[in-house]
């Protein structure tokens, strides 16, 4: 089984892509995750990636593909994979497909994760964090005994510039101007599969497993 998972940062994507993963036996594989341990390695595309990343710049769609496609083409991923954040453009799911199908294979389902953008604004900035221990917190789902103040050390509670409401919305605002033409794109292949993503955890887990046991 080879998954795509789509959702809006919020969405709780790399959650459920890591149960999924574990639940088929196949490799989670989060482009983030790829970057940083690339770059740790010292490999060339991760000092290509990083080279990008250090001036600000946007890595190449061409070097995020390499680095995807290197990664899908390990032994572990012979009976298939769950791609968490990538593809996010267009042009990466079209060169995923390219790829793959040299090798004769397919994206068997895009899954997304559809969650509100009222939802996703509640959740991303309830996001607070201790100036001392840098302990995070949710107001939503995981809030401190006492308000404004840390559990674990009694520190004073913040919010980063990155989690305000403003800031929240233009991210948002990006990512669907992004993800839209994606969701078409399987849509219109016929492998888009939508999960309602504002159930409780468990919920989402189960219709997920659901939709991709489904023909």
């Amino acid at each position: 089984m080879r998954l795509v998972l789509l959702g809006a940062p919020g969405a709780g994507k790399g959650t459920q892509a890591q149960t999924i993963s574990q639940k088929l036996g196949v490799p989670h594989i989060a482009s983030g995750d790829l970057f940083r341990e690339a770059q740790q390695k010292g490999t060339e595309l991760g000092r290509l990636a990083k080279s990008y990343m250090e001036r600000g710049a946007l890595v190449p769609d061409e070097i995020t593909v390499r680095m995807i496609l290197e990664r899908i083409s390990a032994p572990d991923c012979l009976r298939g994979f769950v791609l968490d954040g990538f593809p996010r453009t267009l042009e990466q799911a079209e060169a995923l497909d390219r790829a793959l199908a040299t090798e004769g294979k397919a994206i068997d389902k895009a899954v997304y994760i559809k969650v509100s953008n009222e939802e996703l604004i509640r959740r991303l900035s309830g996001r607070w964090i201790c100036r001392n221990c840098q302990m995070p917190y949710n107001i939503i789902s995981s809030p401190p005994r006492v308000r404004g103040r840390c559990d674990a050390c009694g520190g004073e509670l913040y919010q980063r510039p990155d989690d305000s409401e403003e800031t929240v919305k233009r991210r948002l605002d990006v990512y669907f101007a992004q993800t839209a033409p994606l969701i078409n794109y399987y849509l219109g292949a016929g492998k888009l599969v939508e999960v309602n993503g504002e159930q409780a955890i468990g919920e989402v887990e189960r219709e997920l497993l659901r939709v991709i046991a489904r023909d």
